[in-house]
């Protein structure tokens, strides 16, 4: 098991967090999706290490950046 942990820019609702879930979970070998809407927190856990980018572009298809 692998646990990330990622800041997202730009969620202001519960539908923006909603849609980076659906998004990241969608992601191959993710078994677990948390976000907090007021800190931007992305904590990802997956059976081995999934690559920043796979994430990156999953936030991104939600319509939301990662910071950093």
């Amino acid at each position: 098991m692998a646990e990330n942990t990622y800041t997202v820019q730009g969620m202001t609702c519960g539908h923006c967090v909603s849609s980076v879930t659906e998004e990241v979970t969608d992601v191959a070998g993710v078994t677990h999706v948390d976000v907090d809407l007021a800190t931007g927190r992305l904590t990802v856990v997956s059976e081995a290490d999934v690559p920043a980018a796979d994430i990156r572009a999953a936030v991104e298809e939600a319509g939301y950046q990662l910071v950093g």
